[in-house]
């Protein structure tokens, strides 16, 4: 038994020991004379048992285990049983009480007491315990120390996890399965140490050695402060409560978030062009590396900024941000964390100071305000503040106005700007949540780290709706018809489709007439949903005809109007007199598209808002497309150039209508010339689809006339195909010996979607009609799947093929699928840190096979490995007049470089070979080497970072020897070493094409040097060779220096 000293405790009287919840004293033998009674008390309150149980999270369920098993109340065998996968919380916590009920009274007892610190653990996390780390038993003793251990690998799992794989531990596969996204970072641990459990190599001593030497979990910086041991405990209820269940976009079904919850990708935005080496293929950042990401843009400035689209994610994220420091789980740095909704803010009409922030707007204290609020002010870097959706604040930022007292009010606009500056609460850690275009780069100047929320990858969207619907195959049909439909498969990269399609996951399996294709069909299927849902049982249509859309009209009238009456003022939650105002009563609000706000500000907040930004865009359109009220000349509003302040679409896009009078308050044109641009842009993409041929003939039905319906389809027609026209006519010339190219902003990337949603094939030809570019640059544009297929809908119309650049954005596997119709009017294609894995490649190299146009692809910075190879190849062997192939910073490793060197062998075309950043080492440069020593038209080659050693220098120096066209050889970052330069200096004795050699960073001294030299003495062609980051003292450098220029040291 390896129980500890208190276990005689634990073992005697449990009166007043019971968690919180418990009804009635626990007995122990010696209390009533017998076992029994114990047991019956614990059977009497099952029922409140299993509440505790599953009342916290699966963490706190895990948390009781550890416990459990560190007192060997459990056994391995019990454990296992009770980590059964897929199983519901409820269902483990009853199998848990009839194990522990089978151990007799000492076992219940053991229950409760675990329960408790578990508890404790949550309230006020310590990293208890000290333990032996040379101890003879080390995997005996990892299990009665697991909670501590646990505690102390909490936040360190990744790096253990790269030390014990490099000691040779543990394999990659298993390091991936405990990386799972699906586990948060505690349950990594405990999945680390069970695999030590059953590992006999040496983990477990490891384990027990390493986590020793680990950080502790800091402590609070106080020890008599009653007042903000209070308060602390209250905030983390309040946030916990606020928290623990999905705020859905409806508000209706309670879903645990911990059951929900699956990771977006997530990575840190870097700044083009920066020198320094090769960037490493985007990772995944789990949101537990929130503040400890590089990347830094101002390592003065405290606020972390989150970029996504809308419904990509971000206020899900901030939710179970402050789900994990609520239970205890992460950020336990922080002391305090207060959420706020800017949309919830802007509400706030009466002076703030940072203290009426925090206690009135966030959790009021119930004793020693004056001492809490000094504490804060004491201790800044335990603070953490959230700010959610920075693109619903109406106000723009700016730092022309300072405050820095946090005791003095001003407006809710000054304290926020003030804050993220900081100006005021210095050190506090901020974290700020946004829609690209409302960022400025004033507002840049003063963000730390910039992270791009993407969506969820290809894997997530499966994960989510596998956590949504746990029904016997119904998650399988689901994925299914996903698969088979890209277009909808695209569209579910955000999460908010990936909700809607869960939501409407029996009409879509029903569908009859297939899945939608549009962002439009997808909304107007919703509405389907809510729309049958609110019908009586004996009128239920199953489709959205006119007969159904037409009972309910003046229902979606009034909430359009409310919509659009919302987007101009820059409002997102309504009061009942605005609602009232809107012609909105109760009936409308039953349909569901209207729920409680989220988080509103006491006092002052109005109740209602719309389930997502996205559907108050949606009723907005459906409003403009229907209302008698709107005339087709103010919907060009929507595209208007001539606003003060617009966005990049706005300024593109004609004025196409002459001046009219003077627009009235509160008129659609008034709304529309004052509403947010990127909410413009949603609400005109949903307007042209709308209007589309496939949904006129359905909206028709419903309007009056259907005159007025056509003049605002050929309205929306006309101001979309001008508008690109102009657009393309504003592209400056070329400068001479330069190729004319086009670097589009996000606006056009709207337009783009907008034509896409229209769905008129001859309108998008008349588009790019006027389009004469050869490079088309859409960087940073945060294009997805779907507007990967909008992109292939109206570029495949162009009449000569460009190069299409979409570096930095979210295409995916799905994107590039949908990219596949425009393929054949690509020069060249560039996809860089794009998460594209090698499913999407086989898909875009078969396609490439009968693209003659295509001659160049950038895949850098992708997820690309050796199960490529093989498609590559192929590609180079049929494609005579392929030139470019760029694959750099993948997963490609020798195998992989040995299949791609048949390829080449067979390639008489290939100009350019960039390999940098894998892993092929001295096996897969050798292979590359013999393809290449007769190659005839290669002229650069990368192989960067890419483990060469002695070996594969050597073959590389034959290849030199043979080859006559390669012109630039780069071969940093690798293990060259002297041996291995001697031999590519001999190669360049007998080389006479080579001008560019670079082998800095590759353990090279003065020995190696000297034979370069010597080398460089009898070559005249070689311009360059670069040495710097090798191994020369200065007396050396300078003395090289001055013996040849051309080595660059």
């Amino acid at each position: 038994m390896c129980l500890m000293s208190t276990s005689q405790d634990r073992s005697g009287s449990c009166r007043g020991l019971s968690p919180a919840g418990m009804q009635e004293p626990w007995h122990t033998a010696s209390d009533t004379g017998g076992e029994m009674c114990t047991q019956e008390a614990f059977r009497a309150q099952r029922s409140q048992l299993v509440e505790l149980l599953v009342s916290g999270s699966l963490e706190g369920f895990e948390s009781v285990l550890d416990w459990l098993l560190s007192w060997e109340v459990l056994s391995w065998e019990d454990y296992e049983g009770l980590r059964l996968p897929g199983q519901p919380l409820s269902h483990l916590a009853r199998r848990l009480l009839d194990t522990v009920w089978s151990k007799g009274a000492w076992g219940c007892e053991q229950l409760v007491q675990a329960l408790q610190e578990a508890q404790a653990d949550r309230q006020s996390p310590k990293g208890r315990g000290h333990w032996d780390p040379h101890s003879p038993h080390p995997a005996r003793d990892l299990r009665c120390h697991r909670p501590a251990i646990v505690r102390r690998l909490y936040g360190h799992v990744e790096g253990v996890l790269e030390l014990a794989q490099a000691r040779g531990f543990i394999s990659p596969y298993e390091c991936d399965e405990i990386r799972l996204p699906i586990f948060t970072s505690s349950q990594r641990a405990r999945r680390l140490l069970d695999l030590a459990t059953v590992k006999a190599n040496g983990l477990a001593a490891f384990l027990l050695q390493h986590a020793l030497e680990l950080p502790a979990p800091p402590a609070p910086p106080f020890e008599d402060a009653a007042a903000c041991k209070k308060y602390i405990s209250k905030l983390r209820t309040t946030v916990s409560a606020q928290s623990r269940f999905l705020s859905t976009y409806d508000g209706a079904e309670n879903l645990r978030l911990e059951e929900i919850y699956t990771e977006n990708v997530l990575e840190i935005r870097t700044e083009v062009g920066v020198a320094g080496p090769p960037q490493q293929s985007p990772a995944t950042l789990g949101l537990e590396g929130l503040f400890g990401a590089g990347g830094h843009l101002n390592e003065d400035a405290d606020t972390v900024l989150v970029v996504g689209e809308a419904g990509s994610g971000k206020s899900t994220l901030l939710q179970q941000l402050h789900l994990l420091w609520a239970s205890g789980r992460d950020f336990q740095e922080f002391l305090f964390v207060f959420p706020f909704s800017c949309r919830q803010l802007q509400c706030v009409a009466r002076p703030l100071s940072v203290r009426t922030l925090l206690f009135e707007h966030g959790c009021w204290p119930d004793l020693g305000q004056q001492d809490v609020f000094q504490f804060l002010l004491d201790h800044p870097d335990r603070v953490l503040l959230t700010f959610d959706g920075f693109d619903e604040f109406r106000f723009k930022f700016t730092d022309r106005e300072r405050h820095c007292s946090p005791t003095d009010p001003t407006s809710v606009q000054s304290l926020l700007f003030n804050l993220l500056q900081g100006n005021l609460l210095k050190n506090t850690r901020k974290v700020l949540t946004s829609r690209p275009d409302a960022v400025s780069a004033l507002l840049r100047k003063y963000v730390r780290t910039e992270l791009r929320l993407k969506g969820f990858s290809e894997d997530g969207i499966e994960l989510y709706l596998r956590k949504r619907h746990r029904e016997p195959g119904v998650a399988d049909r689901l994925v299914r018809l996903l698969r088979e439909t890209s277009t909808l498969h695209g569209l579910c990269h955000l999460p908010v489709f990936a909700w809607m399609v869960s939501k409407c996951h029996r009409e879509l399996l029903l569908q009859g007439g297939g899945p939608p294709k549009t962002t439009t069909d997808m909304y107007l299927l919703f509405l389907q949903h809510f729309l049958l849902h609110t019908s009586p049982p004996d009128s239920v249509r199953r489709t959205l005809g006119a007969g159904l859309l037409r009972g309910r009209l003046p229902t979606l009238l009034h909430l359009g109007r409310l919509a659009l009456w919302g987007l101009g003022r820059s409002s997102y939650v309504f009061s009942a007199k605005q609602l009232q105002a809107a012609g909105v009563d109760e009936r409308d609000v039953s349909l569901g598209f209207l729920v409680r706000a989220q988080g509103a500000v006491p006092g002052s907040a109005p109740p209602l808002e719309f389930l997502h930004i996205t559907f108050q865009c949606f009723f907005a359109a459906f409003y403009l497309a229907l209302s008698a009220d709107v005339t087709p000349s103010s919907l060009r509003h929507l595209f208007d150039c001539r606003r003060t302040g617009s966005s990049p679409l706005a300024r593109l896009l004609p004025a196409l209508c002459v001046q009219g009078p003077q627009r009235r308050e509160g008129s659609v044109e008034a709304l529309l010339q004052e509403a947010e641009p990127h909410n413009l842009q949603i609400t005109a993409a949903f307007l042209a689809g709308l209007l589309s041929q496939e949904h006129r003939g359905l909206l028709a039905e419903c309007q009056a006339s259907e005159k007025a319906l056509l003049r605002r389809q050929a309205c929306a027609r006309r101001c979309l195909a001008r508008s690109l026209q102009k657009h393309f006519r504003s592209i400056p010339p070329a400068l001479p010996g330069e190729a004319k190219s086009m670097h589009a902003l996000p606006g056009f990337v709207w337009l783009i979607r907008s034509l896409y949603e229209l769905r008129e094939e001859r309108l998008a030809r008349e588009a790019v009609r006027g389009l004469s570019v050869e490079h088309l640059k859409l960087t940073f544009c945060s294009v997805g799947p779907a507007e990967c297929a909008a992109l292939a809908f109206v570029l495949r119309h162009l009449r000569r093929p460009v190069a299409l650049q979409l570096d930095h954005n979210s295409v995916g596997d799905v994107g590039v699928e949908q990219l596949l119709p425009c393929l054949c009017v690509c020069k060249a294609l560039y996809l860089r840190d794009n998460n594209i894995s090698d499913r999407g490649i086989c898909k875009l190299t078969e396609h490439a096979l009968h693209c003659e146009a295509l001659q160049k692809l950038a895949l850098f910075n992708n997820k690309l490995t050796d199960g490529c190879a093989q498609s590559v190849a192929r590609l180079l062997e049929c494609r005579q007049n392929f030139l470019a192939l760029r694959l750099g910073n993948n997963r490609i490793t020798s195998a992989g470089a040995q299949v791609l060197a048949r390829g080449l062998r067979a390639n008489t075309s290939l100009q350019f070979l960039g390999f940098w950043g894998n892993k092929v080492g001295d096996k897969g440069a050798q292979a590359l080497a013999e393809a290449l020593g007769n190659h005839r038209s290669l002229k650069w080659l990368s192989l960067v970072g890419n483990d060469i050693g002695i070996e594969g220098a050597k073959a590389l120096a034959l290849m030199l020897e043979k080859n006559v066209a390669l012109e630039e050889l780069c071969l940093e970052e690798n293990h060259l070493q002297d041996e291995g330069v001697c031999s590519l200096a001999e190669g360049l004795t007998r080389n006479s094409s080579l001008k560019v050699l670079k082998l800095s960073n590759n353990c090279v001294t003065y020995l190696g040097a000297q034979a370069l030299l010597r080398a460089l003495e009898r070559n005249n062609t070689v311009l360059e060779v670069w040495l710097r980051g090798n191994t020369f003292s200065p007396e050396e450098i300078e003395q090289l220096s001055q013996k040849d220029a051309r080595l660059l040291l």
